[in-house]
């Protein structure tokens, strides 16, 4: 089993960055890969980003390629999720959550992840 906590989420302008981080606890976070979902008020929860296992294989989301950065550090149990370029309908909850996978395997669906965080606000005002 991996916990999680997000944290890094406020208020920023358009244009502004942010760096999100998920801390796990548990043995297996070097074992599973970890998605970034969000969820705006009204709206589904949606996929942002993806990192594997091992950090080598990275996947966005359309409406943030170019934008977010996903990385990892096994080392310290953590995923950061960089957002520069803010627009306000980056703006909703943002949730990281994990699975256990094999190599490479990235998740991309919310329903196969199995571990999620609390969640972290991020509002970008215009």
């Amino acid at each position: 089993q991996v916990q999680l906590v997000e944290s890094g989420g406020g208020l920023v302008q358009a244009g502004g960055s942010l760096r999100l981080s998920c801390v796990a606890s548990g043995r297996a976070f070097s074992r599973s890969s970890i998605g970034w979902f969000r969820q705006a008020p009204g709206k589904e929860r949606e996929f942002v980003a993806a990192v594997s296992r091992g950090g080598s294989t990275t996947y966005y989301a359309d409406s943030v390629r170019g934008r977010f950065t996903v990385s990892r550090d096994n080392a310290k149990s953590t995923v950061s999720l960089q957002m520069n370029s803010l627009t306000p309908e980056d703006t909703a909850v943002y949730y990281c959550a994990a699975k256990s996978t094999i190599l490479t395997y990235t998740p991309r669906q919310a329903d196969e992840y199995t571990n999620w965080g609390q969640g972290t606000q991020v509002t970008v005002s215009s």
